[in-house]
């Protein structure tokens, strides 16, 4: 149980720690303070960090007591190549398969940055366009300062 919490607090580090938004639109890439900078870098670290390729335009929202972040590219060529054979299914059950190996530190950090209990939380991937979506909903409302 112990070693789970610390791979856990070594993820939620990984995903919070660096400028995950170097090099990615953002429209609040320059306010790193701001809760939805926070939120949009983490979750472009956990696509960059655990997945090995990161989207190249991120923005997340906040309303009342929901966050969600919209991610635009990151397909591997291995996925790109599974959706241009028409297995985009297949890409989609990866994809969430990633998302439920991820959740407890992508939940961790999330709460860490909001300061706001994680009630629930999904992902979904479109092909057409692409979009990766990060859905939580909060225990709270929340509003961005930053």
């Amino acid at each position: 149980m112990a070693e789970d919490q610390e791979k856990v607090e070594g993820d939620v580090q990984r995903l919070t720690q660096p400028d995950w938004l170097e090099g990615v639109e953002s429209p609040d890439s320059g306010r790193r303070h701001s809760i939805r900078s926070e939120i949009s870098n983490a979750m472009v670290g956990l696509k960059k960090e655990f997945y090995g390729k990161g989207p190249t335009k991120a923005k997340t929202f906040l309303n009342d007591n929901y966050v969600f972040c919209v991610m635009e590219g990151g397909l591997t060529r291995n996925e790109q190549t599974l959706i241009d054979c028409g297995q985009e299914d297949l890409v989609r059950t990866y994809r969430l398969r990633f998302q439920e190996a991820m959740e407890a530190p992508t939940v961790e950090a999330v709460q860490r940055i909001t300061d706001r209990s994680v009630i629930g939380y999904h992902s979904q991937i479109v092909f057409h366009p692409e979009r990766a979506f990060e859905i939580f909903v909060l225990d709270r409302p929340i509003e961005d300062t930053g």
